[in-house]
């Protein structure tokens, strides 16, 4: 089978033949059959992140289970799956309290290999790690089975791959983070993937005024799309002035950053209230800093937190955001702006980075 492995951060994945062993007790194979082109693997590419190479890269993927390994029940073959870049070991503080995402479970072992320890994919004779166990930019993927979420059979491949990253990561940021109520007003800053779906996160949770906020007017057409009510180009006029001619000179209520970065964190921290929202939703470089005011952040009660993977809880959130999609409610058709081979991922990283596409998909026979 081909994958695309990362041998050096700045050089192009390579597609090469690889080596898969069968899954092992509490694991599954499933067969890819799309995955979204995302910046988290873009930040492996260009070293932003430093993680252990050679890797297969790709998390945010839908596929069919072909077979499982000893004792898997809660998925069988002919499945169709999301995968979750989270585990959900069921155990820890984090998974009993309902916060799956932040699992530590399985900190024992790191997040590139198997539970056990050990790799499944290897190229002649030498171990391939996996991004987040997963490492989906590949035709198959033996991964832990609790990184597998079942969905309903009518949902197309490449909308379905979407679900696993940037709509629950946006829509979630929305709805589980910061828990907008209907009628409040909003700042989105970035208007990719993630950002889109921070957009229709908002017009989900009824909010009033959506101000969305890029450099590309391409993008913020997307935005409109999308339900944003208002657009500033970041480039051309001062965004967090615009923001508070829009809501009678205080400041949004809630503010997203979907970029993640020194500059647009103190920005969503500047565009709220006294007492507003600010969350980092988009993930930064690990070196970046931001100076945070702490005498202004007390003295305005405001709010900044972070959210990962929107805060979502995979196995009961992605069915429902696939409900959303089949009756209409959630837009990710449009999110979908182009499709490649595995052959032509390094084309949709160029892309990606070009701010050409709402998000780029790998498509699988």
């Amino acid at each position: 089978m081909k994958a695309a492995v990362l041998y050096k951060a700045n050089t192009p994945l390579e597609v090469v033949d690889v080596t898969q062993e069968d899954p092992r007790p509490g694991e599954a194979r499933v067969r890819v059959k799309a995955a979204g082109v995302c910046h988290s693997d873009w930040h492996i590419i260009n070293g932003d992140w430093t993680l252990p190479l050679p890797m297969v890269l790709g998390h945010e993927a839908a596929g069919i289970v072909e077979d499982v390994g000893a004792g898997v029940t809660t998925v069988k073959p002919g499945d169709h799956v999301i995968f979750s870049f989270r585990p959900k070991c069921g155990h820890c503080l984090y998974c009993s309290i309902g916060r799956s995402v932040l699992c530590d479970g399985h900190n024992d072992t790191p997040r590139w290999v198997m539970f056990d320890g050990t790799p499944r994919l290897s190229r002649n004779g030498e171990g391939l790690n996996q991004l987040a166990r997963i490492g989906t930019f590949s035709e198959k993927v033996v991964c832990p089975v609790e990184q597998l979420v079942p969905i309903r059979p009518d949902m197309p491949w490449p909308q379905a791959a979407l679900v696993g990253c940037c709509v629950p990561t946006g829509v979630g940021a929305v709805t589980r983070c910061a828990e907008v109520e209907a009628g409040a007003s909003v700042l989105v800053v970035g208007c990719g993937g993630v950002g889109l779906n921070v957009v229709q996160g908002a017009r989900l949770a009824g909010a009033a005024t959506i101000i969305a906020c890029d450099l590309l007017d391409s993008k913020l057409a997307y935005a409109k799309d999308f339900g944003a009510t208002h657009t500033v180009n970041g480039s051309k006029d001062n965004a967090v002035d615009y923001v508070r001619s829009l809501t009678a000179g205080r400041g949004a209520d809630y503010a997203f950053d979907a970029i993640g970065g020194e500059a647009t964190t103190l920005q969503i921290v500047d565009a709220i209230r006294p007492g507003g929202t600010a969350v980092i939703v988009g993930m930064a470089a690990m070196a970046v800093r931001a100076p945070i005011t702490p005498y202004m952040m007390a003295l305005q009660e405001k709010c900044l937190k972070g959210t990962m993977y929107g805060s979502v809880r995979p196995d009961l959130d992605f069915p429902r955001l696939v409900d959303l999609y089949m009756q209409r409610r959630l837009r990710i058709d449009e999110l979908v702006s182009r499709t490649y081979t595995l052959e032509e991922i390094n084309e949709g990283f160029a892309a990606l980075r070009t701010g050409q596409v709402a998000r780029g998909v790998v498509t699988f026979d």
